[in-house]
């Protein structure tokens, strides 16, 4: 009652054994000491400014952790024969009203007027897709048609809710649009699933916990016999794909069931990432079609589709997976350069010059400090390697080469650091392949 005395609720956790306590506290520190939060603020990769709450601004730095991740989702979909679009952010109320989301989620969404006409900003992509399929008449020979986008959506999320890029107000869903005829369903939701599986692991991801969301009571569209074959394709896919899967009774959205990927950091720890879901809804409320064998008119089996779920949380969930210390690959400053005094600075900034060259992140401390200090900031922004310069090395045309994982490697030229560093260029990204896209 908030006219009574305010008071305090107190939770408590108690353990059968202190080893099962002490196990707890330690990951709860753990867990501090990786919060994306904390590492995004020392590593300069985001902020979040009390001038937009929920809205995140990215650093250069961050910046080449998203450019990595859109690069790669947008070289694997061409692979697998993805059209890639763009849809508008701001579009007519009357298209939120026809697919849905007035009635449904018009308190999680943004408007605005323009010419005396209301609009609202999307909080998905979904319509905008089934627009672009509208535009024309397509045949069975057609299909399947793969849109994906990389959209930019705002929702409003509770301001007690936002928790750094976790939970924010505007995010990028990577997101792709599936129409297909029956008899291509089953395939397409296989290979949907494979390609997520494909993008989580390649990113050092490999512990999954699959869910098959169905129908829920009292609170959906389409027919029963449609719900009842998408839930058994989708059992299908993850047993495929070898995984175990748990049943989420009633979890399915209203128009459609859906598999969700969620997978378990370094800490143990569940994240939604992927979803695989069935859409009823969008292709009847927009009366699309498609052409059959038989010369009729169709309505399109219509899949929606995430892969990272959102570049901002799955951004997130890799800073606290490795805790900051990216893979080589994946590292926005592979190297540090640290002149000992200011008179090798133009010697540190022709190694600089070189390693950008060979296509490396430098980042060049040059500022009028002692080397020590260089050398601990580069050790806090989590550099794999520091090149540290003086008067044997410009006489030698060498650098030092300290690496973070295993320390003092000694003076190198940089073809002797391009042979050492070999393996771990041609990694890149881990190229995990399946027999077919």
């Amino acid at each position: 009652d908030s006219d009574k005395k305010m008071l305090q609720r107190i939770y408590g956790t108690c353990f059968p054994s202190q080893e099962e306590l002490d196990e707890h506290l330690k990951k709860i520190e753990e867990a501090k000491l990786r919060d994306h939060r904390k590492i995004g603020k020392e590593m300069e990769l985001f902020t979040i400014f009390d001038e937009g709450p929920g809205f995140p601004f990215f650093h250069p730095k961050g910046m080449i952790i998203r450019n990595i991740l859109e690069e790669f989702w947008k070289k694997e979909h061409v692979k697998r024969g993805y059209g890639e679009v763009k849809t508008p952010i701001i579009l007519n109320e009357s298209l939120w009203q026809q697919s849905g989301h007035w009635d449904h989620y018009k308190e999680n969404m943004y408007f605005t007027k323009i010419d005396d006409l209301n609009y609202a900003v999307k909080p998905m992509n979904c319509p905008g897709a089934v627009l672009l399929y509208r535009r024309k008449m397509y045949s069975y020979r057609d299909f399947p048609i793969r849109f994906a986008e990389m959209g930019l959506v705002h929702r409003h999320e509770l301001s007690g809710a936002l928790h750094g890029l976790m939970r924010v107000r505007c995010f990028t869903q990577d997101d792709a649009h599936i129409f297909c005829t029956p008899e291509q369903v089953e395939k397409e939701v296989k290979k949907a699933l494979k390609f997520s599986l494909y993008m989580l692991r390649s990113f050092g991801l490999d512990k999954f916990q699959a869910y098959v969301s169905t129908r829920p009571e009292n609170k959906s569209i389409g027919d029963e016999k449609d719900w009842e074959m998408a839930t058994e394709v989708l059992k299908k896919a993850v047993i495929s794909a070898g995984l175990d899967y748990k049943i989420d009774e009633g979890g399915g959205a209203f128009y459609g069931p859906k598999i969700d990927i969620k997978l378990y950091d370094s800490l143990n720890r569940e994240w939604q990432c992927s979803t695989i879901q069935f859409d009823f809804n969008l292709p009847a409320r927009f009366n699309v079609f498609y052409v059959g064998q038989d010369g009729k008119r169709h309505t399109p089996y219509m899949i929606h589709r995430a892969l990272f779920g959102s570049i901002e949380r799955f951004m997130a969930l890799l800073i606290e997976h490795y805790k900051g210390d990216f893979p080589f690959w994946l590292s926005p400053v592979q190297f540090g350069v640290v002149p000992i005094r200011e008179k090798h600075n133009d010697y540190a900034k022709k190694i600089a010059n070189q390693l950008r060259g060979q296509g490396f992140r430098v980042d060049l401390n040059l500022d009028n400090d002692n080397m020590r200090n260089k050398i601990k900031n580069f050790q806090l922004e989590k550099v794999p390697y520091i090149l540290v310069v003086g008067d044997r090395e410009a006489e030698n045309n060498t650098f030092v080469v300290r690496s973070r994982k295993d320390g003092d490697l000694g003076a190198m030229d940089l073809s002797a650091l391009i042979e050492y560093l070999k393996p771990q260029i041609e990694q890149g990204i881990p190229k995990c392949i399946f027999e077919d896209f």
